[in-house]
């Protein structure tokens, strides 16, 4: 511009450097006086500004800076540069030291250093956050309802809304097995879970095998990050949602309903069955307890009954007449004890004897008490009949 050449210098002054510097008019850096040029602040003159001020800080003669200065500035910033690899690791982390990129050691909780960036930086990863990952649903939360659309054992559709909860195990293969490691937990437990449910029954998924699939699917996501190496641990899938198709909703809860009746009719047969078992089982017990007992007892009567009889012979070896004579009273007495007896005595008796009929009635019935019937006296016979 026509005032900026060196024949005409422009309103701050001749631009030309060197000692005369000092003896220039010092440019406004803002809101001072002074002519200002159109369209805004001179930044290039306020650079040269401060520029000027440093080197007059710093001053020797012609500005250029004083040697002593130098190194207890470059020792401070060396200084600043070295510190800054100071870091401290919280309790629940683990710190891994990259130099240059790579992988180089990790650090424990607590005070570490490193050496400062660019040849090392280091990165923490949080160890004991439970981290969760939905799949499925149809909840603001899910990412989109096809993701839970999954193939049964039996070919049936069955729309299953799970969350996984996972956690860092290895903070190195963590950072560097995957770009993105929730994507990938994501994507292992989508396919798990529908390997699992592949080979399910549509029954037991939503009625009472939700745990036995989650578990198969947490044991098959575990195998597969521990194959890729990923430094991740599966803490727990849990299904939140297993439903049938809209569609089918109503058959299914029918089914359902009639599922229940039939567990409800079958635990009550069971606890019938089981409490006449038992009651069987004690008749029964009873029943041989008894039959014992009886056993014991004609066994210990057999006994008797034999000794007795040895006893019985051996008398009736000595005494025949006696043995046999007593052995009949005794019989008699044991039969007539318990009947109705009539004692009639037949001598010289001629007319008919006439009984009443309660003798013949068992004694329960009616005890007729002994009767004694004596004949009339017999007539004296001649001596020539005699």
């Amino acid at each position: 511009m026509p005032w900026n050449d060196n024949a005409n210098p422009g309103p701050w002054g001749s631009p030309s450097g060197g000692d005369d510097k000092r003896d220039q008019p010092r440019r406004p850096s803002g809101g001072g006086g002074g002519p200002r040029r159109p369209g805004g602040p001179d930044f290039n003159a306020n650079f040269d500004q401060i520029a000027q001020r440093l080197r007059d800080m710093m001053g020797g003669p012609g500005g250029r800076p004083r040697r002593g200065l130098i190194p207890i500035v470059a020792g401070g910033v060396f200084a600043l540069w070295a510190a800054s690899g100071i870091y401290l690791v919280q309790p629940g982390e683990q710190a891994v030291v990259l130099t240059f990129g790579s992988y180089s050691r990790s650090a424990s909780p607590g005070p570490n250093y490193h050496l400062p960036w660019p040849i090392e930086r280091v990165e923490k990863v949080a160890v004991t956050k439970l981290n969760n990952t939905l799949v499925g649903g149809s909840g603001p939360e899910a990412d989109s309802p096809a993701e839970s659309q999954m193939l049964t054992g039996d070919e049936q559709i069955i729309d299953i809304d799970f969350s996984v909860t996972w956690r860092v195990s290895d903070a190195a293969r963590y950072l560097f097995a995957t770009r993105d490691p929730e994507a990938a937990v994501k994507a292992v437990a989508e396919s798990a879970m529908r390997e699992v449910v592949g080979k399910t029954q549509l029954q037991p998924i939503i009625s009472t095998g939700r745990g036995q699939v989650q578990q198969q699917t947490a044991e098959l996501m575990q195998r597969t990050l521990d194959s890729w190496g990923a430094g991740i641990s599966i803490v727990e899938v849990q299904i939140r949602s297993a439903n049938p198709p809209p569609e089918v909703v109503g058959a299914f809860r029918e089914v359902n309903n009639a599922q229940q009746d039939a567990d409800s009719a079958e635990n009550e047969a069971n606890t019938y069955r089981n409490r006449v078992i038992n009651e069987a089982k004690g008749d029964a017990a009873r029943i041989t307890q008894a039959a014992q007992a009886y056993r014991e007892q004609a066994v210990r009567e057999a006994t008797g009954e034999a000794a007795r009889f040895n006893q019985i012979y051996t008398e009736y070896r000595r005494a025949p007449g006696v043995t046999r004579d007593r052995l009949y009273i005794e019989t008699m007495q044991r039969i007539l004890q318990s009947s109705n007896k009539v004692v009639i005595d037949a001598k010289g008796a001629t007319a008919p004897i006439i009984l009443p009929p309660d003798v013949f009635r068992p004694r329960s019935q009616a005890a007729a008490p002994a009767l004694q019937v004596e004949a009339a006296p017999a007539q004296p016979q001649s001596k020539g009949a005699q």
